[in-house]
């Protein structure tokens, strides 16, 4: 690892939450730190070569999907750091990234700035990202109006096509008709295979997991408790869930 280049550099990384399942909204105006702390993210540290394809595994509430989005920017940590060095980056994920009170159509061109794209690039793939999306009329409809297997297409066709330095997914892989699971999972194969770009994929999915990923981190309570090659990782961790279901 110390002799290729590192596309991102995530170091004692900690990110909270405050719950406020029982906070009031009157008391919180007179007292701005009501509110316990949950430590989603622990102090975790590793970094990602350039052209690894690494996948992220761990029961519901480890911090994966926090960890995604303090790297993607969309949180930032309360401790620690992360470094992307200079690369460009986007995130699929299920409920992130769309306005939804604008079209699908909106959201391609608003979705593309966000990624660095002028109009005039975007102009040329537009076409390329409505097909693959298969939303047909449906691209001139709110995104609010979509189900989350259409959020799901029109996330990845956009990712797909307009394509960034380092890729980060969340899961979304697995929402979706048959035909498109399968066309996205062998578009997802033809993108990673190019050695220049980087791809980090949280999921449940051992089979996905470990015919994609290079490495395999596995979250446990916001701290790595083990990473690896895939196969060794994910046995572990499937009898670890079996034992603890």
């Amino acid at each position: 690892m110390k002799n290729k280049e590192i596309a991102i550099s995530v170091n004692d990384l900690h990110v909270y939450y405050r719950d406020m399942n029982r906070f009031s909204l009157k008391k919180g105006f007179k007292n701005k730190g009501s509110g316990k702390i949950f430590k989603a993210v622990k102090g975790v540290t590793f970094e990602v070569p350039k052209g690894e394809i690494l996948g992220i595994c761990g029961k519901n509430g480890s911090g994966k999907s926090t960890l995604l989005r303090a790297i993607s920017g969309i949180f930032s940590p309360d401790k620690g750091s992360i470094n992307l060095h200079g690369n460009s980056i986007s995130l699929l994920s299920i409920g992130v990234g769309f306005q939804k009170q604008l079209t699908g159509y909106e959201n391609i061109y608003l979705s593309g700035m966000l990624l660095g794209y002028n109009k005039e690039q975007i102009d040329e793939k537009i076409n390329d990202i409505i097909e693959f999306s298969e939303l047909g009329d449906a691209i001139n409809r709110p995104v609010r109006s979509y189900s989350s297997g259409m959020y799901s297409k029109l996330a990845f066709s956009i990712t797909a096509i307009l394509e960034t330095d380092i890729m980060l997914i969340d899961e979304v892989l697995s929402v979706g008709d048959i035909h498109f699971k399968e066309k996205s999972y062998n578009k997802m194969k033809e993108l990673i295979s190019d050695s220049n770009r980087t791809v980090v994929i949280v999921s449940h999915s051992t089979n996905t997991l470990v015919d994609l990923c290079d490495r395999v981190i596995w979250l446990h309570d916001g701290l790595i408790k083990k990473e690896g090659k895939p196969e060794k990782i994910m046995a572990e961790y499937e009898e670890f869930m079996r034992e603890n279901a």
